[in-house]
């Protein structure tokens, strides 16, 4: 639970318009009113406080399928990225390991079929060359079933040399190098060396038993796109390059089992509003309002600075536009392409995630925002507008 300090006593006080604010949840809500959507939660921040946050909607929480509130978790996927790629920039900062170390160095069983050369920056920027390496979100669970992963996985090019967006295998060696260099496990250093120190104890890469009853249960829902409305777009279906996410796979989510795993990169399990905070402390130096300071200015610095270059992003045919394990929205008109509003500025960054999720924060405004939804949509233009729509509105809530 959110403490009170975090919370604003209204949208104004932290210089955001009320009608704006308004606005964005009545979208946010609309989704849920039409039954497109069984629940979703969202929240937006300023000023290290969370300016509005609402839950709408239903979902299966413990067994029991009942209102969703302010306190319900839901699994973040993807966003998740950024959080354990926090974690590894607290140890760069302390010298502990360097992008460009060659992930071999911390993790041995890595380094085969052509995987020797791959850096740390490869596997954050999401050019290792896996980015459908074999293995299912439980092989993360079975220590001796991981490493045998490391070592089976191929590149389908030169470490480097391209960018195809990793659906997970790039964190698992990230995750492993943290818990060989700390000697404590990827969930549990999050939990002290970030959620704690934030003063957000909601902020969790697998989820303990006790608090699963707070999770809402994931479900699919929908009819997907047919296969004209992307030929109107001009486009490639957005998951056609996500064949190991399949429906089966994503409601392993509510297997206990699952839930309680650290999984590196798609296993937080947390709240709108933790997210918001979360993002607020990168806006704030690297510390929360309330709290110690966790990343250093010049830290802040480097991970937000694009490392892919002009690499482009095959499944969106433009520039990927990656930092150390973020994405950065740009300046060249795609910012919704890559998982934000159209009102963002193009120093915007955070990380999407299947399904919907959001989580980002803009240097422009100070605004930063989460979006969680237990409802995975299989049309994926539909959440994909969805996405850009709520974005978009939080990112105009700013007062002029």
């Amino acid at each position: 639970m959110i403490a009170e300090k975090f919370l604003a006593d209204s949208a104004a006080e932290v210089g955001l318009n009320p009608d704006k604010v308004q606005a964005l949840m009545d979208r946010a809500e609309r989704d849920v009113k039409e039954g497109v959507l069984p629940a979703c939660q969202v929240a937006i921040a300023r000023n290290g406080k969370i300016a509005a946050m609402k839950t709408f909607g239903r979902a299966v929480q413990g067994g029991v399928e009942k209102p969703a509130t302010n306190e319900t978790v839901f699994v973040a996927m993807s966003a998740t990225k950024a959080i354990t790629s926090s974690a590894l920039w607290i140890l760069i900062q302390e010298g502990k390991i360097d992008p460009a170390d060659k992930i071999v160095k911390y993790v041995p069983e890595y380094g085969t079929n052509g995987k020797e050369t791959t850096t740390i920056e490869h596997l954050l920027i999401h050019t290792a060359g896996i980015p459908t390496a074999p293995g299912s979100f439980k092989d993360w669970g079975d220590r001796k079933r991981r490493l045998e992963r490391f070592a089976q996985w191929r590149p389908v090019n030169t470490p480097g040399e391209k960018f195809f967006y990793h659906i997970h295998a790039n964190y698992w060696p990230i995750a492993e190098a943290i818990e060989r260099i700390t000697g404590t496990r990827l969930g549990e250093f999050v939990r002290t060396r970030i959620a704690e120190p934030l003063g957000l104890p909601d902020l969790r890469i697998g989820l303990p038993r006790p608090v699963q009853a707070r999770m809402a249960d994931v479900k699919w829902v929908g009819e997907p796109a047919k296969d004209e409305e992307y030929r109107k777009l001009g486009i490639t279906p957005p998951r056609a390059g996500l064949g190991s996410i399949t429906e089966d796979a994503v409601l392993e989510m509510n297997e206990p089992e699952l839930r309680e795993m650290d999984f590196p990169a798609g296993g937080m399990m947390t709240t709108a509003g933790d997210i918001a905070l979360f993002y607020q402390a990168l806006l704030n130096d690297g510390k929360a309002q309330y709290g110690k300071r966790i990343w250093q200015s010049e830290m802040i610095r480097e991970v937000r600075r694009i490392r892919s270059g002009n690499l482009i992003d095959p499944a969106r045919g433009i520039t990927a536009n990656r930092a150390l394990g973020i994405v950065i929205a740009g300046g060249d008109g795609k910012a919704n392409l890559r998982g934000f509003g159209r009102t963002n500025s193009a120093e915007a960054f955070g990380h999407p995630g299947f399904g919907g999720q959001i989580g980002w924060a803009d240097p422009a405004t100070g605004i930063s925002f989460g979006y969680l939804t237990n409802g995975f949509d299989r049309n994926d233009l539909r959440e994909g507008r969805r996405g850009v729509a709520v974005c978009s509105l939080a990112g105009s809530c700013a007062e002029a």
